[in-house]
Parts: structure tokens; sequence; C-alpha cells
């Protein structure tokens, strides 16, 4: 399966056993990300949630950069109220729901990982950066601010400060920065987060995939990634294992009451 099932050739996603790798395609542009290419992470992540792989890899194409944010050519010129409820709203929405894919996902950073490729970078359980990388949240250097959840998510996992510095004092990392900083948890040789990725990848596929989305649910629970969904379906989930749910379909559809 490849990059037919997202509906956009710059937004590749493939199957490999138990992995699913989905790629960012437009090395040209650095990656960068247009309106379309948002809508196509979105259907990406819905079919990876249906398939039965255990862990996710998401990395760019081309040597220069993993991801230079949302392509300025694209919302630019859009009216205010469109940048608003349609370019940052959709950020969301894709982003939310890589966030929240039921499986690992690890983030392989070949390259430039820059303002919204940075906020993509976060939805990530791990991330894996190339000593080269530059990495940095430079929104406000242009007039505007880091909107697909820089301010939110990104503080979760990084910590206020590291994001202070980097969106407020424009500062840039890389190589022992970005891991002192715990914005990557390695830093590899130039050409070799994805062979990394792929290894780490390995040995997470190897545990329990029960085990390991629930605990992947609870750790979001803790920080605070959709709370309330989160809860619900942990609680649907045991509600669902008992037998008290079978006893009770099965009278709803017999049209006597339930004795549980």
């Amino acid at each position: 399966m490849s990059k037919s099932v997202t509906g956009d050739a710059r937004v590749e996603l493939r199957f490999e056993s138990h992995l699913a790798v989905l790629t960012l395609n437009r090395p040209d542009k650095l990656n960068a990300l247009d309106f379309e290419m948002l809508l196509a992470l979105q259907r990406a992540a819905d079919v990876i949630d249906q398939s039965n792989a255990r862990v996710a890899i998401l990395t760019g194409a081309g040597e220069k950069a993993f991801c230079a944010g949302g392509d300025i050519e694209a919302w630019s010129s859009w009216p205010h109220d469109d940048f608003g409820w349609r370019w940052v709203k959709q950020g969301h929405r894709s982003f939310d729901a890589l966030a929240r894919l039921k499986i690992p996902m690890i983030a392989a950073l070949n390259g430039h990982c820059l303002g919204g490729g940075l906020e993509l970078a976060t939805v990530a359980d791990f991330r894996i950066a190339e000593v080269q990388s530059k990495i940095g949240l430079p929104e406000t250097s242009l007039g505007i601010i880091p909107g697909w959840s820089g301010t939110q998510r990104a503080v979760r996992r990084f910590g206020a400060q590291v994001v202070r510095r980097m969106a407020l004092g424009g500062e840039i990392f890389q190589g022992d920065d970005v891991l002192a900083l715990g914005l990557a948890d390695q830093v590899v040789a130039k050409g070799e987060a994805l062979n990394a990725a792929h290894a780490m990848a390995d040995k997470i596929a190897q545990r329990s995939p029960k085990a390991s989305a629930l605990t992947k649910l609870m750790i979001n629970i803790a920080e605070g990634e959709e709370r309330e969904a989160s809860v619900e379906t942990l609680g649907g989930l045991i509600a669902a294992s008992s037998d008290e749910l079978k006893v009770g379909v099965a009278a709803f559809k017999a049209k006597v009451k339930p004795v549980f």
C-alpha cells in the first residue's frame, strides 16, 4: 500500500510488515506543507489506525529537511479568517490524529525541522535526529505564532523554557543540544535517522501490541492529550471486553430484560 492511500503523491504511506512508513515527499520545497498535504496527513492517520501495523515511522524525503514547516506561499495570501479557521484548525485536526494513533510513532528527522515541521515531529512518541538537523520555531520572526500546537503540545513534550528559547528567543538547536534539551531521543550521523528508526521500531514491535496501545493511551491521558476522549476510550475498551456487554446486546436483540 502506498501513496494512493492518502490522495496526494507528496504524502506517501506504505506498509512494511509490522511498520507503517509515512513520508513527506516534497523535497524540492523542503517538504513544506500546504493545505492539501494537511488533508492527506489526516487521511493517512485514519488508514494507519485501521491497519495491523504495530509501529509507525514518520520522515521526510531528500537529504535537506524533515519538514521546513507550513509553505509560506500556500498560506500568506489567505484572508485572516480563513487562515485561522481553515489553515490553523486543519493543521490541528491532522496533527491531533497523528498524535493520537493507537500505535507508537517514531519521527526520523533527516534534516531541518522548523516551525510546523517541529510541531509535526512533536506528535511522535520518539524523535531521532540527524546531527545536522536544525530544530526551532521561527514563526514570530514572520509575524505569526507557532499555531499547530507549538505553544501547547510542544510545551508538554519539551517544557516551557525550551519552547520560549525557540519561539521567543529565536534559538535554533542542533547536534548535542537537541539531545540535551530533550527535543530528540537520539542524535545520529547524517543519513542514519531512518535506519535508527527502523531499529527502534523492530524492538517496539516485539512487545505486546495490546499492552503497548493501552500504555500509550494512558501516557496520553497523563500528558493531557485529548484527555476526555482518551479516558472514555479506555473505559470503552474495558467495558467491551466484559461478558456483560454480550448479555446486554443479546437481550436487546431478543427484546427481553437483561440479567447481568
